[in-house]
């Protein structure tokens, strides 16, 4: 045998790959971040009826706040803390318009009655 024909033999398809478990790629992808996009058209007669885009980022709370991404924080369907921030805002609101028009001397506007009548009286 010559030296040719061992080192063919001894290692047929290249070297041996490092082998890695799901613990430690998900481990990098947490820390790294990893993003996925992909498009979706359907086209009838080369007319585009519906085009879908999708972005995905799949990330560690970390990471993802490091890319300034934080809507889980502020969105009031997902953080109950939001959720408050946003009602409060809103009552504050409220009441600042409602002492600018008591200000000024104007009056909300009254609600009708089923007869028709904007002081709520009855009608004869």
């Amino acid at each position: 045998m010559t030296a040719l024909e061992y080192t063919t033999a001894a290692e047929p398809y290249g070297p041996t790959p490092a082998t890695a478990n799901l613990a430690e790629i998900l481990e990098r992808i947490l820390d790294k971040g990893i993003v996925i996009a992909g498009d979706i058209k359907i086209d009838l007669l080369d007319i585009e009826l519906l085009t879908i885009r999708l972005r995905l980022f799949v990330s560690s709370v970390e990471t993802a706040k490091l890319a300034g991404i934080d809507w889980w924080e502020t969105d009031p369907a997902l953080s109950s803390r939001a959720a408050e921030h946003a009602l409060t805002r809103e009552n504050q609101q409220l009441r600042e318009r409602l002492a600018e028009l008591e200000t000024r001397g104007e009056r909300p506007p009254r609600r009708r009655s089923r007869t028709g009548d904007p002081e709520g009286g009855d009608a004869g």
